[in-house]
């Protein structure tokens, strides 16, 4: 069983741009794979020898994307959701994905790398 797991992240840059770092195969390519290729409403992403397929399940554009890796359960995903503020013109992150309890802190460490690459990628 996996738990339910939610990050979050803060952006000074358009919602429009980083919605495409995150709904793009182009875009996703620059921060969180190697190369990504999309093809209808798959995505295939691919690290070095590895690539994992993922099931695009819903999007909303510029407000959220959600996705599933193929061999996951039905309850489990990983979504991409942005929400602005309009007074600081920040875009906060949210990143809901589901881990197995021993995995939980290699996860976030990972998100935060990924973030960190996503920030690099955005040149914030």
């Amino acid at each position: 069983m996996k738990k339910k797991i939610e990050l979050e992240y803060t952006f000074r840059c358009s919602r429009k741009i980083l919605f495409s770092r995150l709904s793009t195969d182009y875009g996703l390519a620059e921060w969180f794979a190697d190369d990504v290729v999309a093809e209808k409403n798959v995505f295939s992403f691919i690290w070095e020898d590895f690539e994992q397929k993922a099931k695009l399940l819903e999007k909303k554009e510029n407000d959220y994307i959600k996705f599933q890796w193929e061999d996951d359960d039905d309850d489990d995903f990983f979504e991409f959701r942005i929400v602005s503020d309009e007074v600081t013109n920040e875009q906060a992150l949210l990143i809901i994905d589901f881990v197995h309890d021993y995995e939980e802190d290699d996860s976030v460490e990972l998100w935060n790398a990924q973030i960190s690459e996503l920030r690099h990628s955005l040149g914030v």
